[in-house]
């Protein structure tokens, strides 16, 4: 796996072992894939669990209710897409996996024409990512229809420590490219972003962490401050910062610290120390998903140095094999607050510019 020389490496049995002589165990996974196998090994602790009340999204707004009473959603199986009666749902309204990952297989719907089109493309969806993940990651035999929420969005890394309560390790701004899209393109963090929205979603995870009565258990929650300035939760991932080792790694390289140390030591962030020298800065990473409209095997080459000649800074180039999964790459990028033009360049491809594809 190239590890660094002196990296620790210990047996399955080890591990099981480890886990059996703790009552609340520190454990962070890079990979959703891993569901299954804590699943299978670590069914005596309480993690098993923990991850299934926050990755099955049915559960997890049972979960809320309480706090939530009037947020409309219901389960629907597969089998019953094509005849659901939509004069009894409210619209807008949100369709995704009962257990999902990224934006797949996530639409919004306005109307019935768009349901119906809605209808096909989650049907030809799930025939391209059916391999992608396991069906601890990505179960697309049940769907979730929820209302839609409005408003701002944004990314939290966070954990709850030794007594349960919550350590926020970064806030990102969901940004996109128009009020119905649910792309999940950039994702921007500042200064001003954190100061702004700390206090108030550190009171909003202590709501849910109360609920869910989970200790040391990293999380990487999705939410939205709607219309009446009220936070309302769009999902809560668990034992894991954003995928792809994404919003933690941003974190390190805008603000200098590691958030999976921090979670390992129980450490919380000195904002004040990390906002030095960072005013009137965005930092953000881009998922350059393959919204060329163009199949993947058509596709030749990406190329990167053009894509990189469009930003201000990049910090760092993440090159993802895209013949394997539906994106080109992450670049992390760093830039002034006032050219967000170059945000919203990048929000507005469709990426084809960048690629070149058989003749």
């Amino acid at each position: 796996m190239n590890l660094y020389s002196g990296t620790n490496i210990i047996t399955e049995e080890q591990a099981i072992e480890i886990v059996k002589q703790l009552d609340n165990p520190i454990i962070y996974t890079t990979s959703e894939n891993s569901y299954h196998w804590i699943s299978k090994h670590l069914y005596f602790s309480y993690i098993p669990e923990k991850i299934e009340l926050f990755k099955n999204k049915y559960k997890f707004r049972q979960l809320t209710k309480s706090i939530f009473p009037n947020f409309y959603f219901r389960e629907i199986p597969k089998k019953d897409l094509k005849t659901i009666e939509l004069d009894k749902i409210p619209l807008p309204f949100i369709i995704k996996p009962i257990t999902g990952f990224l934006s797949m297989g996530v639409y919004q719907v306005s109307s019935y024409e768009e349901w119906i089109k809605t209808i096909d493309l989650t049907t030809e969806e799930i025939a391209k990512t059916r391999n992608l993940y396991p069906e601890c990651v990505l179960n697309t035999n049940s769907f979730i229809i929820e209302e839609y929420i409005d408003g701002e969005e944004f990314a939290i890394d966070a954990y709850y420590n030794s007594i349960g309560e919550p350590v926020i390790l970064g806030i990102f701004k969901h940004i996109f490219s128009e009020e119905n899209s649910v792309s999940d393109r950039v994702y921007c963090s500042s200064k001003e972003i954190i100061e702004s929205n700390l206090h108030e979603i550190t009171n909003f995870l202590e709501k849910i962490g109360n609920l869910a009565k989970v200790k040391n258990f990293p999380v990487h929650i999705e939410l939205r401050r709607n219309s009446n300035s009220l936070l309302l939760p769009i999902e809560v991932n668990p034992i894991r910062f954003g995928g792809w080792c994404s919003t933690a790694d941003l974190s390190f390289l805008a603000y200098g610290f590691n958030s999976y140390l921090y979670f390992y030591y129980q450490k919380k962030p000195d904002w004040c120390q990390a906002f030095q020298g960072k005013e009137g800065k965005l930092f953000c990473l881009v998922i350059l998903d393959n919204s060329t409209g163009k199949n993947v095997n058509e596709i030749t080459s990406f190329n990167y140095d053009k894509l990189l000649a469009n930003f201000e800074k990049t910090v760092e180039l993440r090159k993802i094999d895209y013949k394997q999964y539906p994106i080109f790459g992450i670049p992390f990028r760093e830039t002034r607050e006032e050219n967000f033009r170059e945000i919203q360049n990048i929000l507005n491809s469709e990426i084809s510019e960048f690629i070149t594809v058989k003749r």
